[in-house]
């Protein structure tokens, strides 16, 4: 990757653009068949990695279909523009009650465009859904948020996918990732972005201290190279999971910072220290080696 990175059309809580070339450098000496993500979220990493062959899974069907859209041609540049502008001109007359009213519309009957409208103009850019898998998400009280500038930046990332699309062999599944890592081939790689344990984790389901368990176990397992994403501190306080599970034999890590994006104003936006952890050796990696608790020797 040369130049700035490709930005995809959604915006996603922990989008990894500021960390993918990081993890491109990681991923690109590894000797791999097809790319397999089992949380894509926003697919910015596959988007700037640009595999060849890839199976981008994601238990949020709503992201799986804007992507399969876009792939298909259905969801094109065009499309969205004149999608956007017509109701962002709605917006701009009515505001927020619009903007609860496509809530609505697409919480009865969802389509990739009122979701891409949805996530473009809720509060920060926030992906979130309740238990019953509702997008409830406020409203960003900016009823001019599909400026002309606005749109076209967001048909140009449109139109990115899709050209990118056209040259790869990718598919997009809805599944758990425990389905995505019993798929897996030695001939793949696997990047793991999971949801932030004990952080942001109704974005779409629930993520808990048995899923993350489940993922070390499965990641532990595989018959190829993998490499996880996921926090291990910031100013605040650390991340458990990092000696309880992913201090092990055979797990190296790398720390980088990454910029933390979700927060209602610049002041709240701390830092975030990333963990990236791959069952190979990493250049420069800092291995977590600490006198484990009986807690933690449990969990392995």
């Amino acid at each position: 990757m040369s130049g700035p990175p490709l930005v995809p059309p959604l915006k996603c809580q922990g989008i990894k653009t500021k960390l993918v070339s990081a993890i491109q450098k990681i991923a690109q000496p590894r000797d791999y068949s097809r790319w397999v993500e089992p949380f894509c979220g926003s697919g910015v990493v596959a988007l700037n990695v640009q595999p060849k062959k890839a199976m981008l899974c994601d238990t949020n069907l709503h992201i799986i279909n804007l992507y399969r859209d876009i792939q298909s041609g259905k969801l094109t540049a065009a499309v969205a523009k004149d999608f956007l502008t017509s109701e962002g001109e709605k917006l701009k007359s009515q505001g927020e009650p619009y903007y609860y009213e496509v809530r609505t519309r697409f919480n009865a009957a969802p389509t990739p465009l009122d979701f891409l409208f949805l996530n473009r103009s809720c509060f920060n850019g926030v992906i979130r859904f309740n238990r019953k898998g509702q997008f409830n998400v406020p409203y960003c009280h900016k009823p001019e948020r599909f400026a002309q500038a606005y749109v076209t930046k967001i048909t140009n990332q449109v139109r990115q996918i899709a050209q990118v699309l056209r040259t790869v062999d990718w598919t997009f599944e809805v599944q758990d990732f425990r389905q995505t890592l019993a798929s897996a081939q030695p001939d793949d790689f696997v990047y793991a972005d999971p949801p932030y344990a004990g952080r942001h984790v109704d974005y779409f389901n629930s993520w808990s201290d048995e899923d993350e368990t489940a993922l070390a176990s499965g990641l532990g397992s595989l018959p190829c190279d993998f490499l996880l994403s996921t926090w291990h501190s910031n100013e605040f306080r650390s991340n458990t999971a990092i000696e309880l599970l992913w201090s092990r034999p055979g797990f190296y890590m790398q720390k980088r910072e990454h910029f933390y994006h979700v927060g209602s104003s610049e002041d709240l936006r701390h830092p975030m220290i990333e963990a990236l952890i791959s069952n190979f050796a990493l250049e420069g990696e800092e291995v977590v080696a600490p006198v484990r608790s009986q807690q933690a020797l449990l969990a392995l």
